[in-house]
């Protein structure tokens, strides 16, 4: 038992989401099910994410053997973010946890993570595994590891907050506060949301050292490389809307740059078979969508002022002034003697500052109306 101390009595509600992990769920959770003293009171969710193998049956097997321990399942998988989506929805203690059924982290490390939430210290914990709690850990793969810190190091530039690890397995909230974040991710993508929306609820987030007991890929790791990249694009969904303007002028350059360089390929390929206006408008409205679907995907929060309709309608309105000041440039420089290509790269130039504070500024503006 850890040396960890309670002055107050309280229920923890710990979800473990489970997905083939038969070899390793009933000792992981008889591990669980060991922090519990006096004060601590454990309820155990374990949610089975429609496993292939006799995971349910051994959770099944637990639920019958220990009170505080439920079941749910899922008919179809729907990935880690979703488990534990049904996990929290269903949690009714004071706090809220998280624990792997794979065996990588050491429970009684939750005691330790608590104790700023019964102080009323803080309304998240999180735990790091790069600030080794036992001074040993178990070395695996550089690149692994890279990539972790290189995620987190995005997170913080976008949340401000100072973490070592943001994608780690352990963290514990105040019930309320996790289920009012309203998560959307099924995958591993759930992490980078949860610190996301953590820092914009401006919630007091602590963090702690833990140890980790990794494992390898033949011994049955799930996250992979496709996971590292959704984790990026998560940091950005979540978070760019509310960066800081120098950072989102750079995101919306790339945004922009994908953007121009559909309207200028566009425009080349029509303008054998129509005239330059013609071509620059069609060009210009196929890069326009492209534009949009990059923004709501990436930097700015879809519907975040109007309505659906009307924030189509307004970026339409937008886009069809926009699409004249474009075509009336690249039509007059043509007419003055520049060549297509370089008509339409100044206009696109002119076009790309005029774009991002339309966007910013009224079509995707902050701020809620009744419509």
């Amino acid at each position: 038992m850890s040396d960890v101390t309670f002055d107050r009595p309280f229920v923890f509600t710990v979800v473990v989401p489970c997905y083939n992990e038969e070899e390793t769920l009933r000792p992981s959770v008889e591990g669980l099910l060991a922090i519990q003293d006096e004060r601590l009171t454990l309820e155990v969710i374990i949610v089975d994410d429609c496993s292939r193998d006799a995971s349910r049956k051994v959770a099944e097997e637990l639920a019958r053997e220990h009170s505080c321990i439920r079941l749910l399942k899922h008919e179809a998988n729907q990935g880690k973010g979703g488990a534990l989506q049904t996990g929290f929805a269903a949690a009714t203690g004071e706090f809220v946890g998280v624990h792997d059924a794979d065996m990588e982290y050491n429970p009684m490390d939750l005691r330790q993570l608590l104790v700023p939430l019964v102080d009323g210290r803080a309304d998240a914990v999180l735990g790091s595994r790069y600030l080794n709690a036992t001074g040993t850990r178990r070395v695996l793969y550089f690149y692994h590891t890279m990539i972790n810190k290189g995620l987190t190091f995005v997170s913080n530039l976008f949340t401000d907050l100072d973490l070592t690890d943001m994608e780690t397995c352990y963290k514990v909230f105040r019930r309320e506060l996790i289920q009012s974040l309203n998560l959307e991710e099924k995958r591993f993508g759930i992490e980078p949301e949860m610190v996301s929306k953590l820092a914009h609820s401006k919630a007091r987030v602590y963090e702690r050292g833990i140890s980790y007991d990794g494992r390898t890929y033949e011994e049955g790791k799930k996250i992979g490389w496709r996971d590292g990249v959704r984790a990026l694009y998560c940091l950005f969904h979540y978070n760019a809307h509310c960066a800081p303007l120098p950072l989102q002028l750079l995101i919306y350059f790339f945004i922009g740059l994908t953007a121009a360089i559909v309207n200028t390929i566009g425009f080349l390929a029509l303008l054998p078979a129509m005239s330059a206006g013609a071509a620059a408008t069609a060009a210009f409205i196929v890069a326009a969508a492209v534009n949009y679907w990059l923004c709501i995907k990436i930097l700015f929060r879809h519907k975040a002022h109007w309505s659906a309709p009307g924030e189509l309608a307004v970026y339409a309105a937008s886009v069809a002034v926009l699409c004249m000041v474009d075509v009336g440039i690249t039509v007059g420089l043509i007419a003055l003697g520049a060549s297509p290509l370089g008509a339409k790269l100044f206009a696109t130039l002119i076009g790309f500052v005029l774009n991002f504070f339309a966007r910013k500024l009224l079509v995707f503006r902050e701020g809620k109306l009744n419509l």
